[in-house]
């Protein structure tokens, strides 16, 4: 027999012995017989220098293109069964994912912040308010010039705010947002904007960045009455059925009258504990402050009067308050700035 008709038996014996392994073991055993360093094959390639000249050429080429068919044969059938194993392990080992964990993962919460702002935004909401939210980069003409502020105002200095440009500013209250909704609709209106605003302030009772709730309402025949009735349902919503509330005359550049809003210390009587001592939380006055608010100045409304924001015909009021700040009063957290420290300690107190 010829070297020539061995190598194409043994490449017809490889083929066929790779064909029929059914593992990738058996697959490695095929590889061994025919390619490995003690195989047929392979020897036949080394013992080419051994020939007569003549047969040298065909032998050598016959014999190289017998390895590289078995090489491929082999890689091809490598793939089939590592993607027919894979499958089987994938039906055999198949995990029913709605199966409960085992331990059971720890139950995570939502931050006393986001709780605190659902909490209200939910309180709103049962009044008939939408929610509405605004960009946080916004144009010093809706942060200042469209809200009444006089070009002097502090709040505008570099000192105070954060300017991206001359004209563009991280937002310092989501007051914005009262022009905005009214550009985008006619009256009536009733929002509240949710949302975080910054500015430069930074201790035990701010930090430069926080949270907001503005509260706007438009309509004809709206008074102060409405305001001071709105803010006792949330005060007693949040605070308890027992809370009232007193109006103090204030100064906010749109709205006009401007009145700050306190809550009956829910931690006291008159400023005085049950045991007889000075309330630490109000400070002896039996009162909270909670939030500002008043009346929507006219000129706010003319800036949007044509889409039917006439200050002859409507009118409202607006109000603003710290999520922070109701969180602290409700909770008796005494620094704020607890609550972006992410000292699990204190998140864990408010499940």
């Amino acid at each position: 027999m010829s070297v020539e008709t061995r190598i194409s038996e043994l490449t017809r014996e490889g083929e066929a012995a790779i064909a029929a392994a059914t593992t990738s073991a058996a697959l490695e055993d095929v590889r061994v017989r025919f390619l490995g360093r003690r195989a047929e094959l392979p020897n036949l390639l080394r013992g080419v220098a051994e020939l007569p000249p003549e047969q040298r050429g065909a032998v050598g080429k016959a014999a190289n293109q017998a390895r590289r068919t078995l090489e491929a044969k082999l890689e091809e059938r490598a793939g089939q069964l590592a993607a027919g194993e894979l499958h089987a392990r994938l039906e055999q080992d198949r995990i029913d994912v709605t199966l409960p964990a085992d331990p059971l993962p720890a139950v995570g919460r939502l931050h006393l912040i986001t709780q605190t702002r659902r909490e209200i935004e939910d309180v709103f909401i049962g009044l008939g308010y939408n929610v509405a939210e605004g960009p946080e980069v916004e144009n010093v003409y809706y942060n200042f010039d469209a809200l009444n502020h006089d070009p002097t105002h502090p709040a505008r200095a570099w000192t105070d705010t954060f300017y991206i440009s001359q004209e563009v500013l991280l937002r310092t209250h989501t007051s914005p947002m009262q022009v905005r909704s009214m550009e985008r609709q006619p009256p009536p209106i009733h929002i509240i904007v949710p949302g975080r605003v910054y500015r430069r302030d930074s201790d035990v009772t701010h930090t430069p960045q926080f949270h907001q709730i503005e509260g706007l309402a438009i309509d004809e025949g709206i008074t102060l009455t409405d305001l001071k009735g709105t803010l006792l349902e949330f005060a007693r919503a949040i605070f308890g059925p027992e809370r009232v509330i007193r109006l103090r005359p204030h100064f906010f550049p749109f709205t006009e009258p401007s009145v700050e809003v306190d809550v009956s210390c829910f931690n006291c009587s008159g400023g005085v504990t049950a045991s007889g001592e000075r309330c630490g939380i109000c400070k002896g006055t039996g009162w909270l402050e909670i939030l500002g608010s008043g009346m929507v100045d006219p000129n706010v409304l003319l800036h949007v009067a044509g889409n039917g924001y006439d200050p002859e015909v409507v009118q409202g009021f607006a109000f603003g308050m710290g999520i922070e700040r109701i969180a602290m009063l409700k909770h008796g957290v005494s620094d704020l700035r607890l609550f972006y420290d992410n000292d699990l300690r204190f998140l864990e107190q408010f499940p």
